[in-house]
């Protein structure tokens, strides 16, 4: 069975019609305006229309407070929101109930012991997602391109299908499904042209390449 990807990050109609052209299974706005990718709830709520019903819509906050929270559940409506800070699994008990969206929770990885949490979070979320511990200094807890060894993921077993990020470009896709074994991929970055610029052709050559590994 081929993996299936995430496109995250999107903020203009011609690269979300790329991502559904593409046979994205998610589509992500991100919410977090450190983010070069940052995009306003009624923004991407009047964009991301187009994909209901096409794709899963998630929405990637960083330690949002309840005010956030409540604005992107109640103008976005997303199928997911997608945590990517320091939450515990008691904050993201109080985003479900809060949104009513589905959980995917950012664990960020550079060794095994990275993984210590992983089955702890787990009766917490609908999908977890293993990501590049981001360079120390960064002001961003992903989407800088950076990647970790993928051979950690092989012979994982998870409750949920899972993500794996950091640094997948059209180039490596495939190679990251196979080492990793991963059943989902996001990407953010690796298709780009520049920080926040998504390129309709990239993300049509990265979704191919997923679906065709």
């Amino acid at each position: 069975m081929s993996a299936h990807a995430k496109i995250c990050g999107l903020t203009t109609p011609d690269t979300l019609d790329a991502a559904l052209r593409g046979g994205a299974a998610f589509v992500g706005a991100v919410v977090f305006p450190k983010s070069p990718r940052h995009i306003e709830p009624l923004h991407a709520a009047t964009l991301f229309e187009r994909a209901r019903g096409r794709a899963r819509i998630v929405a990637v906050t960083v330690d949002a407070d309840d005010a956030l929270l409540t604005e992107i559940a109640l103008i976005l409506k997303p199928d997911l929101i997608q945590l990517h800070g320091r939450e515990t699994r008691e904050q993201a008990e109080r985003v479900r109930m809060l949104t009513g969206a589905g959980i995917i929770k950012v664990l960020p990885i550079r060794t095994h012991e990275d993984f210590a949490e992983a089955n702890d979070w787990e009766p917490f979320v609908d999908h977890l997602m293993f990501d590049a511990r981001p360079p120390e200094g960064s002001h961003l807890p992903g989407g800088v391109g950076a990647k970790f060894d993928w051979a950690l993921l092989a012979d994982r077993a998870f409750r949920h299908p899972w993500f794996v990020a950091g640094g997948l470009t059209p180039d490596n896709v495939a190679q990251a499904i196979r080492v990793s074994g991963a059943p989902l991929v996001d990407v953010s970055s690796g298709v780009e042209s520049a920080p926040g610029v998504k390129d309709p052709a990239l993300i049509t050559a990265f979704l191919d390449t997923v679906r065709a590994a």
